[in-house]
């Protein structure tokens, strides 16, 4: 009677039932995967976002596929410092940058046809991909002092069938950034398979340190035709103000055609809220403030992280150029099922086993670098007590 789309019958794994049964006594735990920044502690300008949101001009609805043109115009003016030449006209609004990627899906594959999305990432793919009838096929980024593409891997998974390549960047969450001489091989091997590539870019606002080589976003690439994902859940933190984005780069005539049938799409939907895009651009300039918050939080974190692993120890922690997430690789006493296991009956401390996200071996832990500074630090110090 419904849809085979998704597992709809998938068993609740033991690190969730474990969370779930600590939570249901009441327990007081370390949570070292906090993701909502609206309930990790930092201060938002409440009176400048809530008059945004009060515009008498969201009374009125004027439908249009692409977005209202000062929305349009806003997003434009947040990517002129990466771009000079991104114009609204190539600016798709969208409810969310889960939204944009069904868009996308639709416009680009048939039911059947293939993406390639990079592994390890966020496990939000294989279901994006089977909701829309298309086939997510993984391609693996190797750590070797940071994360690299494998190339071979990747063009070893290309068939008649695939049609795009999807990256993270910086990716979730290993925390890499696509490096120069990585775009150039990937736009050459999309233009000579007729492919496009995707680039979700929510945290890419979320840089530890500079480096000349790292490609900050895609928005300036017009060799290639390309989608620039992101919106306001991660550039301003705001999950629940929900707008988001594409922008659409690559040749004239090819960006063109994408862009009349993405409308096409869209018109069909008209999902993005009136009121929400009215505020676009009185919320952007509100993501100055929140942003900062966040940097200093997650750098702090994170160095303290390094800071608490030795050359000598038993624990290795993985270089991350940006975003909210840290990477831990675990001694091979226990797996990762294991490790997170025990930390949660033991020390009710609670991490991602690296499996989560698709990690191809052995051992690792995901932290979130949001989680505030007292219960990160706690937490951290509880982990690696396990192992010295």
């Amino acid at each position: 009677m419904f849809s085979s789309r998704l597992d709809w019958s998938a068993p609740e794994n033991p690190v969730a039932k474990s969370l779930r049964e600590k939570r249901s006594r009441g327990v007081e735990l370390l949570d070292l995967t906090e993701s909502n920044p609206t309930a990790a502690g930092f201060s938002y300008p409440a009176d400048l976002l809530l008059a945004a949101l009060s515009d008498p001009r969201a009374l009125r609805y004027e439908p249009n596929p692409a977005g209202l043109a000062d929305a349009r115009a806003a997003v434009a003016e947040y990517y002129r410092t990466i771009s000079p030449d991104v114009s609204p006209d190539r600016i798709l609004l969208t409810a969310s940058t889960s939204e944009a990627y069904s868009l996308l899906f639709k416009l680009l594959a048939d039911p059947g046809d293939e993406v390639l999305v990079p592994r390890p990432s966020y496990p939000l793919f294989e279901f994006l991909a089977a909701l829309e009838s298309v086939r997510p096929v993984p391609y693996p980024l190797v750590y070797d002092a940071q994360w690299w593409i494998d190339f071979d891997a990747l063009e070893r998974q290309v068939t008649g069938r695939t049609r795009a390549i999807v990256l993270v960047n910086p990716n979730n969450p290993t925390g890499s950034f696509l490096k120069e001489q990585e775009l150039n091989r990937l736009a050459a091997l999309c233009r000579h398979h007729g492919m496009a590539i995707l680039s979700d870019e929510v945290f890419s606002d979320y840089v530890f340190s500079p480096d000349p080589q790292r490609v900050g976003s895609l928005a300036g690439v017009d060799g290639v035709l390309s989608f620039v994902l992101s919106g306001f859940s991660k550039v301003l933190a705001l999950p629940q103000v929900k707008l988001g984005w594409i922008l659409v780069g690559g040749p004239e005539k090819l960006r063109s055609e994408a862009f009349s049938r993405l409308e096409l799409i869209a018109d069909t939907y008209l999902s993005v809220s009136t009121p929400v895009q009215w505020a676009a651009r009185r919320l952007l300039a509100c993501r100055t403030s929140i942003q900062a918050q966040i940097l200093d939080r997650v750098r702090a974190n994170r160095a303290f992280l390094a800071g608490r692993i030795g050359s000598d120890s038993p624990w290795r922690l993985l270089h991350t150029e940006g975003g909210w997430y840290g990477v831990l690789e675990a001694p091979r006493i226990h797996s990762e099922e294991e490790w997170t296991l025990e930390l949660l009956s033991q020390d009710n401390v609670v991490v991602q086993p690296g499996f989560f996200f698709d990690f191809e071996r052995e051992a690792f832990l995901v932290v979130s670098l949001l989680t505030s500074g007292e219960i990160f630090r706690e937490g951290i110090d509880r982990i690696l007590a396990r192992a010295r």
